[in-house]
């Protein structure tokens, strides 16, 4: 005899906004999701969900998702009011039922700011992200092979904090948290990451200008150093770098107005 399943199935209340597209209206609609394994995730839950509407033939729930441990930063949802849910340093596809109670409801909301529209139900665009790091989120070093990785000797302090910088997975959680939709934590991040080592030196300033000034560009909001978004940040991603990205803001401003005006546009000779 096959032993019964001592697992007990939990049953909720979805509370999911739903918004044709951009720039529609949209509203929150209620949906009952039962006989619920605890031990699934918040995004298969929300596969069991969609599953059931397809049958009815309604329209799915439109979610990103991508790969669902915690690594590409696609799944972002806001949960109960909190971006990626109820626990700290963990992501939407790593929430699992089992951390909310059987007959809960739960509200499912998209980012929420300006740079990120609202694509459809639960997806935002957050390509904002993409432009922010084009601006200057790169380097010209030619940095060899794998085998050349340990040319240039740097201490281990310094390479610790820079793969710390380096695991932000640009989710823009740290946006939905903050109340000004600042992007400072990503982007200080960004910075930081390639600032702190040899081979982002010759692009420091300018990366931090360019970075900084495409993302004032884009619309996010000021910081006010409430530090909602290293609360929300499924990395745990440090406010500190927003402090040395100011420092090194603050030094390439100065820098760059000691350098002689550029005479590319000057005429001839008179």
């Amino acid at each position: 005899m096959v032993a019964e399943s001592s697992t007990k199935l939990i049953s909720v209340t979805l509370r999911v906004w739903r918004q044709a597209g951009s720039g529609q209206p949209g509203k929150f609609v209620e949906y009952k999701a039962s006989n619920l394994n605890p031990n699934m995730s918040l995004l298969e839950m929300l596969d069991v969900v969609n599953d059931d509407l397809e049958k009815r033939g309604e329209d799915p729930i439109a979610f990103a998702h991508d790969c669902r441990e915690g690594i590409c930063g696609t799944c972002s949802l806001v949960i109960d009011g909190k971006p990626h849910g109820p626990h700290r340093g963990i992501a939407s596809c790593q929430t699992y039922m089992r951390s909310f109670a059987d007959g809960a409801t739960i509200t499912i909301e998209p980012f929420r700011a300006a740079p990120f529209p609202v694509i459809k139900d639960l997806i935002s665009d957050r390509s904002a992200f993409d432009k922010i790091q084009q601006a200057g989120g790169f380097i010209s070093v030619r940095t060899g092979a794998a085998c050349d990785a340990n040319a240039i000797p740097i201490p281990k302090p310094v390479a610790d904090l820079a793969m710390d910088a380096a695991a932000c997975i640009g989710c823009g959680a740290c946006v939905a948290a903050c109340k000004n939709a600042s992007a400072m934590l990503f982007v200080s991040a960004k910075v930081s990451q390639l600032g702190l080592l040899p081979q982002g030196q010759p692009e420091r300033d300018t990366r931090v200008l360019n970075m900084v000034g495409k993302m004032d560009e884009l619309g996010f909001g000021n910081c006010t150093n409430q530090y909602e978004c290293s609360a929300a940040c499924p990395k745990l991603i440090s406010h500190d770098f927003i402090a040395r990205m100011n420092r090194d803001y603050i030094g390439a401003l100065f820098r760059s107005s000691l350098k002689p005006a550029s005479n590319a546009a000057g005429g001839g000779a008179g």
